[in-house]
């Protein structure tokens, strides 16, 4: 639930098509958008996202605690308290970072839109 509602929308630019056929319809025209993407589209998603942060942030820990316990005499207690803390940074960042849509995902969703007469400008 959190992550739908941080879910980003392509914004339109407010061109013939948009005020020919109002916001609403435009509104149902970008779920449909949205929800083909989601069928033909394979993003990653999210958790994917995660789960990469979470790894990168442990490894990135481990090492440099490695490298602090070296120099005060106890590199494996320290590499594992960096890799907990490094991994736990990864888990934080990757779940309240960025929402932005794969870059495949967004571009089909843009495709949609235009081919039914709209300008997407962006995703807020």
């Amino acid at each position: 639930m959190a992550a739908a509602c941080g879910a980003r929308r392509p914004v339109l630019y407010p061109n013939a098509q948009l005020s020919r056929v109002g916001d609403a319809a435009a509104q149902r025209d970008v779920d449909d958008c949205l929800q083909r993407a989601k069928q033909y589209v394979s993003s990653g998603g999210h958790t994917e996202h995660v789960a990469t942060t979470t790894a990168a942030g442990a490894a990135t820990g481990a090492a440099i605690g490695a490298v602090g316990g070296a120099i005060t005499g106890n590199p494996g207690e320290a590499a594992a308290v960096g890799a907990a803390t490094g991994g736990t940074a990864g888990l934080i960042g990757g779940l309240f970072g960025s929402r932005a849509p794969a870059p495949v995902y967004s571009a089909f969703v843009d495709r949609c839109l235009r081919e039914r007469g709209y300008d997407p400008i962006g995703w807020q």
